[in-house]
């Protein structure tokens, strides 16, 4: 059970940066829309690895 949570959010975290840190460094807005987006990116990780922690707690 634990493996599949670890391949699940090891698969969220991989999503978020592909699709959240591409944008800040590749995208062609001013330097503000990146920050913005580098924000948002960086508070999705940390929900992510806040509630990851939680159901490992959960499990064990």
């Amino acid at each position: 059970m634990r493996t599949v949570i670890h391949i699940i959010f090891i698969a969220l975290l991989a999503l978020v940066t592909f699709f959240g840190i591409g944008p800040v460094l590749l995208a062609d807005g001013t330097m503000n829309e990146r920050l913005v987006t580098l924000l948002v990116v960086i508070l999705v990780y940390i929900f992510i690895i806040a509630v990851y922690r939680g159901v490992l707690k959960r499990v064990k």
